[in-house]
């Protein structure tokens, strides 16, 4: 097989790696040849004896497991998956693999990752949202953890011999619990990880991310040209090449979460460059060339339809040139944030090949969900902005078109850039329409499956790969893990599609949930619901696509089979008690702001040391426009400068810091930079420095600032109504994005005085729980 690689005229994966000395390499691959022709042979003979399946039989001695993670990226965004955008190195996973074009995963990033990684469904696992929101003890499937009854792949692989490595986007603990002092076991070490770096957040800046090592926050490296991607792989690399080293015999299992695709878009500019005028011609005609693309390919089938075009989405041809400008801009930084994401596939493939290790490794690559519609019909530059339900104008936007794409900008492309990636499939990430479940998934494993550059048609769901993990290797899962006793695996092998394409996988069923969105699919037919916010669930309409007619799921044909509509209504209604579905609740971005009695963030009181590590902002006091007050007690002497508390970056967030003898305070909402600079200056020794907020309306406040009881200073401040930032909080500095540009040259300020404390106090415990 790696002839094969190296016969490509253009081979997609460049050396990288180091490679093992001649005599290492081959004693190793002697090694593997010999041992692994005497082990297949066994357990040949053994399946024959227990009627174990044919790809059971063709594991060998070691088998390795990766999966692939991208974030936000929609069906037709490969190449292989009928894209325009060069994604070399995962194309050649599919041409020497196989691609499955029926394949669905959750409406949003954290339930995905609960199914994938557990192999169960994700309200079973208590992840029925993302691992954000906490929505109390009345709605157990969504408090943003998963349950010890659902034991992890590395944990159940952990107790067969498996390695466990983890790198990038984690967002499967609750975030609230996200601090430097834990608790950890939700943590990846806490979930049979050995080794784990990357960001545990939602999402992660791609130039200044926060980044974690095991269960520690740890500074950003110190390097030139830094990029998140190019990093989080680099650790994969160093992971596999040490245990290959040291522990040749034994297999290990790798997941690599990208940050990439999701906001913000951000990749060197050279990348951007590589797409100039490349989408001048607008989003209709790409997404018409994507469409007769995967015709020529068979990722869909001739008689397939193509979605119309959403609702907000404009046709291009009725833009200004301004707009056409712009939205081609973010379109361009897209392409060329997939390609670079593409490379670092290549450079992780490459430390596979060099090491021996490509052909018995199964890697399965996947999409946690469709392409998202967060940017707006503009696009999006404020990552922040954008959370708080915030709609970007045109000329806001456009005044940061050189900056699309860079460091200084958290961008996300509009709408109709976010339908070319969701290709031919209607609505998008967040929905049950299949614009935001359906994505791409290819499975590359040399040793395990004949077939080649081959397209599978079954129906799949992202619980199924866990439970096809566990197939070909012959694993039972344990009735007990640690002691606990454990749910069953509800995802279902398709290790019978891997050289029969005809197989049946006997997934016959599938519900699907989110924010009172709900989908069922059984035998060949698929029911959506339409819900109105405000309206009760039983009013749904549902909507019927028979599915072996209309790959696109564009036909409604529930007038003409009522009687199947019900029958399916009823099948959501029975898989919705079996996983614990209810009670459901419409509510999503809102329950950033939920604090439930028991979360971490309750408290009414808050004392911060100054050594203490970054805190991420999901786990700082919650302050947004409750009523509130900061204490900082500092040791001042004449000329002393610097941080004394910020918490967030650029785009949003709230800072206190001294300069010039004096005390200033900023609180910017990514619109708007509300100040105080106090009319005393700081006197030597100590000052006990005092932050006041009054709520005095709806996200609206009056901030005054105190030096020892004495008011310095006021300003009326608009606060952002869900989330503050996208950076945590800093003591006595600001590490990564500067909150004001009033220090943004001085590198992350540290202040010279001493501070004693941080003390946050609330009227009230920030218990607010959804009606």
């Amino acid at each position: 097989m790696i002839l094969e690689y190296r016969k490509k005229e253009e081979k997609p994966w460049s050396k990288y790696v180091k490679k093992f000395s001649m005599f290492g390499t081959a004693a190793l691959a002697a090694t593997v040849l010999l041992g692994g022709c005497q082990a297949q042979s066994k357990e040949v003979d053994a399946a024959q004896e227990n009627g174990k399946t044919q790809n059971q039989a063709m594991v060998d001695e070691k088998t390795n497991v990766m999966y692939i993670v991208l974030d936000d990226a929609g069906f037709s965004d490969l190449g292989s998956f009928g894209s325009e955008i060069s994604t070399p190195n995962i194309d050649a996973l599919a041409e020497n693999g196989l691609k499955y074009n029926n394949f669905h995963t959750s409406p949003v990033c954290s339930p995905t990752r609960a199914s994938l990684l557990t192999g169960r469904n994700n309200h079973a696992v208590g992840m029925g949202n993302v691992s954000n929101f906490d929505f109390g003890e009345e709605n157990p499937s969504r408090r943003g953890r998963i349950s010890e009854e659902a034991g992890f792949v590395t944990e159940v692989l952990g107790e067969n011999g498996y390695a466990n490595y983890g790198v990038g986007k984690w967002h499967i603990s609750p975030t609230a619990e996200i601090t430097p002092a834990g608790p950890f076991d939700t943590w990846p070490l806490g979930r049979g990880f050995h080794k784990y770096y990357g960001n545990l957040e939602d999402s992660s800046d791609q130039f200044r991310p926060e980044l974690f090592r095991d269960n520690s926050p740890i500074p950003l490296p110190d390097v030139e040209n830094y990029h998140y991607s190019k990093d989080i792989v680099l650790n994969a690399r160093q992971y596999i090449t040490d245990h290959v080293s040291v522990r040749p015999d034994d297999p290990f299992f790798l997941y690599l979460g990208f940050g990439a695709q999701h906001m913000p878009h951000q990749v060197p500019e050279e990348y951007i460059e590589m797409y100039e005028g490349k989408y001048d011609q607008g989003w209709d005609v790409i997404r018409e060339q994507r469409f007769e693309k995967q015709k020529e390919l068979g990722i869909i089938p001739e008689d397939a339809e193509l979605a119309p075009r959403e609702e907000g989405v404009e046709e291009w041809d009725s833009l200004s040139d301004d707009e056409k400008k712009v939205y081609a801009r973010f379109m361009e930084t897209y392409a060329g944030f997939l390609t670079h994401t593409d490379e670092q596939v290549g450079k992780l493939i490459e430390t596979l090949e060099e090491t021996g290790e490509l052909d018995n490794t199964m890697i399965v690559f996947i999409s946690d969900n469709g392409a998202t519609f967060s940017g707006g019909p503009h696009g999006a530059t404020n990552q922040s902005l954008a959370y708080n339900q915030i709609v970007a104008d045109f000329e806001s936007v456009k005044e940061d078109f050189n900056e699309i794409g860079g460091e200084w900008t958290s961008s996300d492309y509009p709408q109709g850039w976010s339908q070319v990636s969701n290709t031919p499939f209607a609505k998008f990430k967040g929905t049950t329409h299949a614009g935001g479940i359906r994505t791409p998934m290819i499975v590359h494993w040399p040793n395990g499956i004949e077939a080649k550059d081959e397209i599978r048609t079954q129906f799949t769901h992202v619980s199924d790969i866990t439970a096809t993990v566990y197939d070909v290797l012959g694993i039972d899962v344990p009735e007990t893990l640690n002691g606990v006793e454990q749910l069953e695996v509800t995802g279902v092998s398709f290790a019978e599609t891997f050289d029969n394409p005809d197989a049946e996988t006997g997934k016959d069923t599938q519900y699907f949930e989110h924010s009172g969105k709900r989908t069922i699919y059984h035998d060949g037919w698929k029911a959506v619901s339409v819900h109105e916010p405000g309206t009760d669930f039983e009013d749904d309409e549902w909507q019927l696509y028979h599915l072996e007619e209309d790959f696109s799921e564009l036909n409604n044909v529930a007038e003409e089979h009522p009687e199947k509509v019900e029958e399916l209504i009823k099948i959501w209604h029975e898989e919705a008690e079996k996983n614990n579905v209810f009670p459901m609740s419409e509510k999503f971005l809102e329950g950033l702001a939920n604090v439930p009695a028991d979360n971490i963030r309750a408290r009414k009181s808050f004392t911060y040391y100054p050594e203490m590590s970054h805190l991420g902002e999901s786990a700082a006091p919650l302050t947004l426009d409750r009523n509130h007050e900061i204490t900082i007690p500092i040791d001042f002497e004449k000329g002393d400068k610097g941080i004394l508390l910020a918490l967030g970056n650029d785009k949003s967030g709230y800072t206190f810091y001294v300069e010039g003898n004096s005390l200033h305070y900023e609180y910017h909402n990514g619109n708007e930079r509300f100040t105080i600079t106090s009319d005393k200056r700081l006197e030597k020794g100590e000052n006990v420095i005092t932050f006041v907020f009054e709520n005095t309306g709806e996200n609206l406040g009056i901030g005054t600032l105190f030096i020892n009881d004495e008011p310095v200073g006021n300003t009326e401040i608009k606060t952002l109504p869900l989330k503050v930032s996208f950076e945590g909080l800093d003591i006595g500095e600001d590490l990564l994005y500067p909150v004001s540009p009033e220090y943004a040259d001085k590198g992350s300020f540290p202040f010279t005085g001493e501070i004693e404390k941080v003390q946050y106090e609330f009227e009230e415990a920030a218990h607010i729980a959804f009606e």
